[in-house]
């Protein structure tokens, strides 16, 4: 199983993370959504992106991590920013303390200077995609990204979790 996450902040002191679980890289339909209110995060930092996030992202890792055999995550960001960690490395190391090792793919919607990632172009969008990953390489997770289902630059289940978090969507 594939898990898709997001993250959207509803205000100073609460936020909601959402994910969504897929078998195939071209499945046009999730076979689960979440979405759980988080707390307990600081606030935005530029360069530390991850001190945010986690707290949002980790108990929902964890729990779904034990409900489904889930092999990949994917993050909205970097897994590495060249030589600093970005969000998805930061995951990794952090399910890796609890012996999880699900390899991690972090697709950004925009290039960091520096970090070396694979450039994805889907539809006939000619912007690009920033694809990097850790327990597969960036080509190999921007050739999954690049078959994921939708005609348009973002893949539709990237969206589905992206309007999850945002509450307009509601998980069954």
């Amino acid at each position: 199983m594939i898990l898709a996450t997001d993250v959207h902040y509803l205000s100073e002191v609460e936020a909601r993370a959402a994910a969504v679980v897929f078998e195939h890289w071209d499945d046009p339909a999730p076979v689960a959504m979440y979405a759980d209110r988080a707390t307990g995060f600081g606030p935005y930092v530029p360069g530390r992106f991850y001190e945010r996030e986690l707290p949002c992202l980790l108990p929902m890792l964890h729990w779904l991590l034990s409900a489904h055999d889930v092999h990949t995550v994917v993050v909205d960001g970097y897994v590495d920013l060249g030589e600093k960690a970005g969000l998805g490395r930061h995951v990794a190391n952090a399910l890796a303390e609890d012996d999880l090792t699900p390899a991690i793919v972090g697709v950004a919607k925009t290039q960091f200077d520096g970090a070396p990632a694979e450039e994805v172009l889907r539809g006939e969008s000619t912007t690009p995609l920033w694809v990097t990953a850790s327990g597969l390489s960036n080509a190999e997770a921007g050739n999954h990204v690049r078959t994921m289902y939708g005609r348009f630059r973002m893949p539709t289940l990237l969206l589905l979790v992206d309007h999850i978090a945002r509450g307009h969507v509601v998980p069954l």
